[in-house]
C-alpha cells in the first residue's frame, strides 16, 4: 500500500516528518521493489516500526516504510531454539509465538511495544550484569542493500560482519528477517522492594551479583531507592503472579493513570513534584511475585516521556550517579521522572553501548510536555566525563567526531556503511550526524 503524503511522527512527540510517500509492505519481497523504486528516483528510504525510538533515527523525509504488515514467525526450531521473525514483528507479540515450541527471549527491555528490527538495530537492552542486549540474542538476518539485493548474513554467510549488522542503526539496509537464539522457556521469581538509596549504593556490587537480574530507580526529592531483582527458575516452576486486581491498581491506575495526573500538575505547580514523588515510592515498588519470563521483565507505561541514557564501564557507575544525584539537588530542579539504574554484560557488536565492556546505564527522563533541555545537557556532560556511550535510540548530543573516540570499530562500521550506502540511500541527519556524511 502507497499512502502519498501526510505526517510522521514517534511515539514521544520528539520527532516528526512528512515523508515524500509513505509505503507499507506486505512481504521482503515488497520490500525490495519499495527499495529499489525509491533509490532509482534519488529519494532516501528509512523504515519504521513501533516509533519507540526517542531520537531522529527512523525519520524518514523521502520514502517512509511502515512494517507493521511485516509481522509474524517465519521458523521455529525447538530442538535448537533457533527462530526466525518477520523484521516488524513488535516484541510484545513474540511471547505467544514462541510458546507452542517451549521458547523464549533470553532477556527483554522494560517496554515491549517495539519492533525485533527497532530493537536491535538501536541497542535495546535489558538488565542482567550476565546478560547482553537484544542483539546479542541475534545469528542471523536477511536485509534488502540499497543496490536492491538481498543479503544475509550469519554464521555461514559472511558471519564476520554479523556484529555489525544486527546493530547497525538502520545504516547498512532494510532489515526484513531476524534469526534469534531463544532459550528454553522460563519463568522468573521477582521482588520489588524500596531501600535507603545510601545502602543500595553502597552494596550495589553485590546486589547485582546476587541476582540474575538487578535494577534500581531513584525519584529525584527522596532518599529512597526502589530496587527490583529477579532470578530465573525453571518452567516447571510453580507460578505465583500478581493478582489481576493489584496488577491493575499497580500498573494501570498508580504507575499510568495516577502518575499522568502527577507529571500534568507539576507542569503547572512545579513545587507539587517532591510531594508526589515521596508518596510514589510509598505507594509503588513493594511486591513479590513469580511469572512468566516475559510478564516479569516488561512493563507497561502509557504516560509519555523524554529519555536520554548513558551506558558507563560498570566500575563508574556509583560515582557517576552519586554526581548526577548533586547536580539535581544543586539546580533544585524538579525532576517528576525518577533515574533508572540498569547492567549488561559486555559484547562484541561493533555499535553497541557495551561494546567490550561490562556496563552499567543511567537513564534520566522528563514528561513529555516539558523540556529536557537543561536537564539533560548537564547530566549529559557528567556521564561522559565518566566514559558513557549514549544510547543510539534515546536523546543525546554527541556527534561522529566524539562518539569514533569511545568506540574502538567506529571506523570499520563507517567503511561497511560506505561500500553498502555509498549514496546514503537509508541516510537521514541524525545518522549524519553521529557517523559523519
Amino acid at each position: 500500500m502507497t499512502r502519498i503524503g501526510g505526517a510522521w511522527q514517534n511515539w514521544s512527540r520528539s520527532a516528526a516528518v512528512r515523508p515524500v510517500r509513505v509505503e507499507r509492505p506486505r512481504s521482503a519481497e515488497g520490500v525490495q521493489r519499495a527499495v529499489v523504486a525509491a533509490v532509482r528516483q534519488g529519494l532516501s528510504v528509512k523504515a519504521v516500526g513501533a516509533g519507540h525510538s526517542f531520537t531522529g533515527i527512523a525519520v524518514a523525509p523521502g520514502v517512509l516504510l511502515e512494517l507493521a504488515d511485516l509481522q509474524g514467525l517465519v521458523a521455529a526450531d525447538a530442538a535448537t531454539g533457533r527462530v526466525t521473525l518477520l523484521a516488524g514483528t513488535r516484541l510484545h507479540r513474540i511471547p505467544r509465538l514462541l510458546a507452542p515450541h517451549g521458547l523464549a527471549m533470553q532477556n527483554l527491555g522494560d517496554i515491549d511495544r517495539q519492533s525485533i528490527s527497532g530493537a536491535i538495530s538501536t541497542g535495546t537492552h535489558g538488565t542482567g550484569a550476565q546478560f547482553g542486549g537484544l542483539a546479542t540474542q541475534v545469528v542471523g538476518v536477511t536485509m534488502v542493500t540499497a543496490a536492491g539485493e538481498f543479503v544475509r548474513i550469519d554464521e555461514e554467510h559472511q558471519p564476520e560482519l554479523l556484529p555489525a549488522v544486527t546493530l547497525g542503526l538502520g545504516a547498512l539496509g532494510i532489515i526484513v528477517e531476524v534469526t534469534l537464539q531463544c532459550v528454553p522457556a522460563f519463568v522468573m521469581h521477582a521482588i520489588d522492594e524500596p531501600a535507603p538509596l545510601d545502602d543500595v549504593l553502597a552494596t550495589l556490587d553485590t546486589r547485582v551479583a546476587e541476582s540474575d537480574h538487578f535494577e534500581f530507580y531513584w525519584f529525584p526529592h527522596t532518599r529512597v531507592a526502589l530496587t527490583k531483582r529477579q532470578n530465573r527458575l525453571p518452567e516447571s516452576t510453580a507460578r505465583k503472579p500478581l493478582p489481576k486486581v493489584g496488577r491493575w491498581i499497580d500498573e494501570s491506575l498508580l504507575s499510568n493513570g495516577v502518575y499522568r495526573l502527577a507529571c500534568a500538575a507539576g507542569q503547572v505547580i512545579p513545587a507539587v513534584t517532591p510531594h508526589f514523588s515521596r508518596i510514589a515510592v510509598k505507594l509503588t515498588g513493594d511486591r513479590e511475585y513469580t511469572d512468566l519470563s516475559h510478564r516479569v521483565l516488561t512493563q507497561r507505561r502509557s504516560v509519555r516521556f523524554h529519555e536520554m541514557e548513558y551506558a558507563l564501564p560498570a566500575e563508574n557507575v556509583v560515582a557517576a550517579f552519586a554526581a548526577v544525584r548533586a547536580l539535581v539537588e544543586q539546580r533544585g530542579w524538579r525532576i517528576e521522572f525518577p533515574i533508572e539504574v540498569r547492567f549488561a554484560a559486555a559484547d562484541d557488536r561493533w555499535m553497541s553501548t557495551a561494546y567490550d565492556r561490562a556496563s552499567a546505564y543511567i537513564a534520566v527522563h522528563r514528561y513529555w510536555r516539558a523540556d529536557p533541555t537543561e536537564y539533560f545537557d548537564a547530566v549529559e556532560s557528567i556521564l561522559r566525563e565518566f566514559g558513557g556511550r549514549p544510547h543510539w535510540g534515546k536523546m543525546h548530543t554527541l556527534t561522529a567526531n566524539s562518539l569514533r573516540e569511545q568506540y574502538p570499530r567506529f571506523d570499520d562500521f563507517v567503511e561497511l556503511r560506505n561500500q553498502w550506502d555509498p549514496e546514503r540511500s537509508f541516510g537521514n541527519r541524525y545518522l549524519e550526524r553521529v557517523l559523519g556524511s
